[in-house]
């Protein structure tokens, strides 16, 4: 990814991480999504007002891929970047230690959109996200 449109600098908190010391799997998921969430703010939009609306942006799948470790302590960047692909968004996403730059994590996140509970056209997040497709 050469320079993604958003990124978020967070730091590892000690009961994230295994037996082994090292951030236990499931929680990259949750990093990327405060990452988007803090996406989205920054564009002035609020998950949960937004849902109140009747709009959800609903992860459909998840594909994430390990690359090197992180340990209690450790600060990283997890930056933010999409591509429209008919109906969903593609959120691609890292996660990079800052301490040397390596890359910890990658992953792809499919993101649909609800209106009142039914699966709709985004046209409401095509039109928040116009600048940057």
């Amino acid at each position: 990814m050469d320079k993604p449109i958003f990124q978020y600098k967070m730091k590892v908190r000690d009961y994230e991480c295994d037996a082994q010391g090292i951030v236990n799997n499931a929680n990259y998921q949750h990093y990327y999504e405060v990452a988007r969430h803090e996406f989205l703010d920054s564009l002035g939009l609020n998950f949960f007002k937004l849902h109140q609306q009747g709009i959800d942006a609903v992860v459909s799948q998840v594909t994430i891929k390990y690359k090197n470790s992180l340990y209690g302590g450790e600060e990283f960047i997890c930056t933010v970047d999409f591509e429209k692909k008919g109906v969903r968004y593609l959120f691609k996403q890292q996660i990079i230690r800052t301490s040397d730059e390596k890359l910890c994590s990658e992953a792809v996140i499919e993101v649909v959109t609800l209106i009142n509970g039914k699966l709709s056209r985004p046209d409401f997040f095509d039109k928040a996200f116009a600048k940057y497709l």
